[in-house]
């Protein structure tokens, strides 16, 4: 495999060293969201509250098997390198609470929600089956 750039950061391992939680950034958003079932979650590195839910999630995602085929990836809105992102996705502009989580399936915004949760988060990948 030849390196293309940045790749995405995993944030926690899992059982088999790998998270399920990745850190996207400019160059490894697009892949992510092309996934059959994909949870983005969007944040801001000053943000505590975006990073309670992503230790959350991460400490779920560690010993989950029910949804083992959704791709789980978080992203920082502050970093650079996000114009394509932002660019390609206007509706950004009316987020006005972090942090914020979105479900693609099939490459398609079908749900999306502010806060944290796994409940809710859960729930809303549990009605997508």
């Amino acid at each position: 495999m030849v390196p293309t750039g940045k790749r995405a950061r995993s944030l926690s391992p899992s059982p088999s060293g790998e998270s399920r939680l990745r850190t996207l950034d400019g160059e490894s958003w697009a892949a992510h969201l092309a996934a059959p079932l994909a949870v983005l979650v969007l944040g801001k590195s000053d943000c505590a509250a975006c990073s309670s839910w992503t230790e959350e999630l991460a400490a779920f995602l560690e010993s989950d098997a029910a949804f083992g085929e959704v791709a789980f990836g978080k992203l920082l809105l502050d970093q650079r390198g996000l114009t394509s992102f932002k660019r390609e996705n206007p509706w950004l502009a009316e987020v006005d609470a972090l942090p914020f989580n979105v479900i693609y399936k099939a490459g398609q915004r079908v749900k999306s929600y502010a806060g944290g949760g796994i409940e809710r988060l859960t729930g809303r990948l549990e009605s997508l089956r």
